[in-house]
């Protein structure tokens, strides 16, 4: 679908000079918009997000494109991509947004209300966690700041720790496997993980007892890319690893089938373990903790939005991280 500005050959070229943009309540609109769109993934995808239709979303953009004098996105049958002007337009519209929510956080502080967007990223699958306070904290804050708007992304670790990068999320919920400089780490709890096999196989009606755990490296083992734990190598070899999965829910569908084993958060587990499709190996002998954090990124003000979202979980953002 193209766009009056990609059309019209009235796009400015890279040498004029053009006047600093005063931004009215419309740009506002239209960035806000743009944002969606990107976050979405495309015109189509962002139709829910802004409850508006595909029509209305496309001329949106062509408006923006042309207000700024920039090709912000490419959009047709080989899919949508930004620009590179797009690129910088997206980042820029995030730290104006960040810098609005910031004003309105100390409006709203010196109000002593709280007001605006709490924007949490949380890795899948945790929803069964009994040592996760997300829910009841997530409870605290809508009782008590009725006017906040809670906006909860679940999805994998990596999505989390880049929407924190980006600003997209004021906080992320993860497990922590290895500490990146970006964030600041504020340790919740530990999370056990258990290794399980699945009925039809072989160790499934074996005892603890009658299995050497020295010999687990002969058995197929399914490498979690993400949950870099060097633990696993006291009981597996690396090198002839071969298969692999990236969420929880795909390392238990392929534990199911009989012929593979791996670890799982023991919280996801019980309730597989209980329907007798699952077993945990020598859980005394062979399991793994990883720690779940918090994470803000490093060296960014902790808005009085974030300080009661942290109070809610029972995190002090005094301790040092």
């Amino acid at each position: 679908m193209e766009t009056s500005l990609s059309t019209s050959g009235n796009l400015p070229g890279k040498t004029r000079i053009r006047a600093p943009m005063a931004l009215s309540g419309q740009d506002f609109k239209l960035l806000k918009v743009f944002k969606a769109v990107v976050e979405a993934g495309g015109f189509s995808a962002a139709q829910n997000e802004l409850n508006v239709g595909l029509a209305a979303i496309s001329k949106q953009i062509s408006d923006l494109e042309i207000r700024i004098g920039m090709r912000l996105c490419s959009r047709g049958r080989e899919g949508f991509s930004l620009t590179d002007e797009g690129q910088v337009v997206y980042q820029a519209s995030i730290e104006l947004f960040n810098s609005v929510e910031s004003f309105r956080d100390r409006i709203s502080c010196a109000q002593n209300e709280l007001i605006g967007d709490l924007s949490i990223g949380a890795i899948d699958n945790t929803l069964s966690d009994p040592n996760s306070l997300l829910i009841s904290a997530l409870q605290l804050i809508n009782d008590e700041a009725p006017r906040v708007r809670i906006r909860l992304s679940v999805s994998q670790l990596d999505e989390v720790e880049r929407g924190v990068v980006e600003g997209r999320f004021v906080a992320g919920i993860v497990p922590v496997y290895q500490k990146r400089e970006e964030f600041d780490y504020f340790e919740m709890y530990q999370e056990q993980s258990n290794l399980y096999c699945g009925a039809g196989h072989e160790l499934f009606d074996k005892s603890d007892e009658e299995i050497d755990t020295e010999n687990l490296k002969d058995f197929n083992f399914i490498n979690h890319r993400y949950a870099i734990h060097s633990a696993k190598r006291a009981f597996f070899d690396s090198e002839k690893i071969s298969t692999s999965a990236m969420q929880v829910e795909a390392v238990a569908i392929l534990i199911l089938t009989g012929r593979f084993i791996g670890f799982l958060p023991c919280q996801y587990a019980a309730q597989l373990v209980k329907d007798g499709r699952l077993r945990a190996i020598c859980p005394e002998a062979v399991n793994l903790q990883t720690p779940f954090s918090l994470i803000l990124r490093h060296n960014t003000p902790r808005s009085p939005l974030i300080k009661a979202f942290a109070d809610a979980m029972k995190i002090d953002l005094k301790r040092a991280p």
